[in-house]
């Protein structure tokens, strides 16, 4: 049994698709962030950089003494599941590298520069015209290497859909609060809504969605990104 510790964010919806994609068993347990659950012991105790998602598996690495295997880090979570089930990874040297260049491409990248233009352009406290235009940018010209990557294959990482595209899809769901005209990128547009009507991820997507508050009040905002998040534990 898997056990999905989470919060309905893109990071946290990756998980929640791969795991609805693979149809493995799952228990999801809501880390609310707004509200500091990710700083409780507990779930520090699995993901030591206070970051949803995390997981544990029963039947892990390890697991045979009783003890649940956990791991942090969504992409290595991706990783991980796909290698568990042997599903949205290809095991051929040279299409297995190429989905694990565009996963990294999401995490080193897409993520966290979509991540800043929505803090610049939707929560920060005072509009800073420089860090909005500077992510803003960033964000255009992330969506403008996926369109040229896809009008050569279907996928990021090729014909077949991967983790790549788990990894990469639930940030481009904010697209409008990022700065984009999604028509100004057909090609990442004809991927996202052939994503998007996966019955799979249609599910996935609606994991704690009605326990997000639609509103962030100034607890959370402290909790996200205030000194609470610099506390050394």
């Amino acid at each position: 049994m898997i056990d999905a510790y989470s919060w309905a964010t893109p990071n946290g919806h990756k998980v929640h698709i791969m795991l609805e994609e693979t149809g493995l068993a799952y228990r999801v347990h809501a880390v609310d962030i707004g509200a500091g659950d990710q700083f409780k012991p507990e779930f520090l105790s699995i993901s030591p950089n206070n970051k949803i998602p995390a997981i544990t598996d029963s039947e892990g690495p390890g697991s045979t003494d009783g003890k649940p295997f956990p791991l942090f880090e969504s992409g290595a979570i991706l990783v991980y599941l796909a290698e568990k089930t042997g599903k949205f990874l290809p095991t051929d040297p040279a299409a297995r590298y190429a989905t694990l260049q565009w996963v990294m491409f999401q995490m080193g990248g897409l993520g966290p520069m979509l991540g800043q233009a929505h803090h610049f352009r939707i929560y920060a406290p005072q509009q800073i015209e420089y860090a909005v235009n500077r992510y803003t940018n960033e964000a255009k010209r992330l969506y403008n290497v996926m369109d040229a990557q896809l009008g050569k294959t279907r996928y990021l990482a090729g014909d077949d859909y991967t983790i790549a595209d788990i990894a990469a899809f639930p940030w481009t769901r904010s697209w409008q609060n990022q700065g984009i005209d999604l028509d100004a990128v057909p090609n990442v547009k004809r991927w996202h809504e052939e994503i998007a009507a996966r019955p799979a991820v249609q599910r996935g997507v609606e994991v704690l969605a009605s326990a997000r508050k639609p509103l962030m009040d100034d607890k959370a905002k402290e909790m996200l990104f205030g000194t609470t998040q610099y506390t050394k534990r």
